[in-house]
């Protein structure tokens, strides 16, 4: 008996997309909208067969599935009377991963529907493709690297596609005043009381707000695909976030589940963007249902060891017990397997062992640091490196993505670069050596803000500025080098990698 999960979502596919076009093409002459509901079947029959081609295994399940929603869909083709061993080997469904690649004509009509007219219609094609890429992936009891891959390489293609037609939108025409005619009254005025007796009212106790709704999957990713940079780190994360909607695919059908452990190490400098990750992964997490609510808790050795005997323990369980259905991020994490047999920093990896079984479906743990001194935390208890089974290393930024960086906090602050000054900025950022400890965005930013620190200083000898010297920089604002920044007052900017 195949699996009909892959007939389900094909036929959501199909009536969607067809929807969608015949809306796009509304008042166009010559569209045939029968012709369409065939476009749209060969559409979903290519997109299926490119993802079963994606890691070029072509199982039994994949295939029998692909011949239960298709053969009396394409009844012109071999698929009604195949079998998965005539239909593997076949130039059907070998080599056929090239479609993934290419750009789809009726995505194409969608988006530049929704840029014309300011609609949603490529959303539901892009929600529907998901789908059927997913469930192709739950097919398989283990979904392969490959076609996990293959999952966020069409995602980010039609996330493109989508970001640029709500772009390039015409610009909506303004509101109409609602006028003097629109009135708000309260009829029992603020002071009137109904059905109570007079005297103060009863105090009533304080409501605990209740979590924000979850965030859609898709919003999040492309909050991560719009960081700057760690373009490994956004594919590892796509890769997790696709795995998990495969096995939750493979739950809400009673198929059977890998039981993997979703804790993770994040390896590399300060300020390469690793605790702005993990606020976002604890939110994927939330959304696909690992954790109920999503929270992210930052923590480090100070915040997990205690000064005497009996009293860290308790204090790491009182971390994991705020981070509970949530994130638990340990900076420095390496801090706690320094020092002797009798530090404290011991007693804490123990219990963070202890409660990472414990607690295993309600705390996700996310340690940070470098990545020789977080290979000797891993080796510091023996039960710690399995428990770890994804690590995500965070590169340093080029000197071009930390103009990004500047570019990006001086866009929100309204200050302008000239070419002097834009010039001079890359020289002290390429003058500053990679090496450990290198602060990345925070050098960025601190750069930054000496920058405004010495503009202001400048700006304000000059009498009666013009707008144009309040918001521009110039090579001489700039500090000679980094380490100068050290000696400038900060006024706090805020920075987001």
């Amino acid at each position: 008996m195949p699996n009909r999960a892959l007939d389900t979502v094909v036929t959501s596919f199909i009536d969607d997309v067809t929807d969608a076009l015949v809306g796009a093409t509304e008042g166009l002459h010559g569209i045939d909208a029968d012709q369409l509901g065939t476009d749209v079947t060969v559409e979903a029959f290519n997109l299926s067969v490119a993802m079963i081609d994606a890691d070029e295994r072509h199982t039994t399940d994949e295939l029998e599935a692909l011949i239960d929603a298709f053969g009396h869909r394409l009844p012109d083709t071999q698929l009604l009377m195949a079998t998965p061993e005539t239909l593997r080997g076949s130039t059907l469904v070998v080599g056929r991963r090239r479609w993934l690649h290419a750009d789809s004509d009726l995505f194409g009509i969608l988006t530049d529907a929704d840029r014309r007219e300011g609609t949603e219609l490529a959303q539901g094609y892009y929600e529907r493709a998901l789908d059927i890429a997913h469930v192709v992936a739950s097919l398989d009891v283990v979904p392969s690297e490959a076609e996990l891959v293959a999952i966020s390489a069409l995602r980010s293609r039609l996330l493109v596609g989508i970001r640029d037609s709500r772009r390039n939108r015409p610009a909506p025409l303004p509101a109409r005043d609602a006028g003097p005619d629109t009135i708000e009254a309260d009829t029992n005025g603020p002071d009137t009381t109904i059905g109570t007796t007079s005297g103060p009212a009863p105090a009533l106790a304080p409501e605990v707000p209740a979590d924000p709704p979850p965030r859609p999957l898709e919003e999040l990713l492309a909050e991560l695909d719009e960081l700057i940079g760690l373009d490994q780190v956004k594919s590892q994360v796509h890769l997790v976030a696709d795995f998990l909607c495969v096995q939750r695919l493979r739950a809400e059908r009673g198929l059977p589940i890998m039981d993997s452990s979703h804790h993770l190490v994040f390896t590399g400098n300060p300020g390469t963007g690793k605790t702005t990750v993990a606020r976002l992964l604890a939110q994927i997490y939330r959304t696909l249902g690992v954790v109920d609510r999503g929270q992210l808790v930052e923590t480090d050795r100070s915040g997990l060891v205690a000064g005497f005997v009996g009293q860290t323990a308790p204090l790491v369980r009182s971390r994991f017990d705020d981070a509970d259905e949530g994130m638990l991020f340990i900076d420095e994490a390496y801090t706690l397997a320094r020092g002797g047999e009798n530090d404290f920093g011991r007693e804490a990896i123990d219990q963070i062992v202890k409660l990472m079984e414990d607690r295993r479906d309600r705390v996700v743990l996310v340690v940070a640091g470098y990545p020789e001194e977080m290979e000797m935390f891993l080796s510091a208890n023996p039960g710690l490196r399995s428990r770890f089974p994804t690590v995500i290393d965070f590169p340093d930024y080029s000197t071009g993505q930390l103009m990004a960086i500047i570019d990006s906090i001086g866009d929100r602050q309204r200050y302008e670069l000239t070419d002097a000054a834009r010039a001079r900025f890359s020289g002290v950022l390429d003058a500053v050596p990679r090496v450990k400890g290198f602060g990345n965005a925070r050098v960025a930013r601190n750069l930054f803000e000496a920058t405004v620190n010495r503009h202001a200083s400048r700006v304000v000898r000059l009498g009666s500025p013009t707008d144009d010297d309040l918001v521009s920089l110039t090579s001489a604002d700039v500090p000679d080098s980094v380490r100068a920044t050290a000696r400038e007052p900060h006024h706090g900017a805020e920075v987001t990698t």
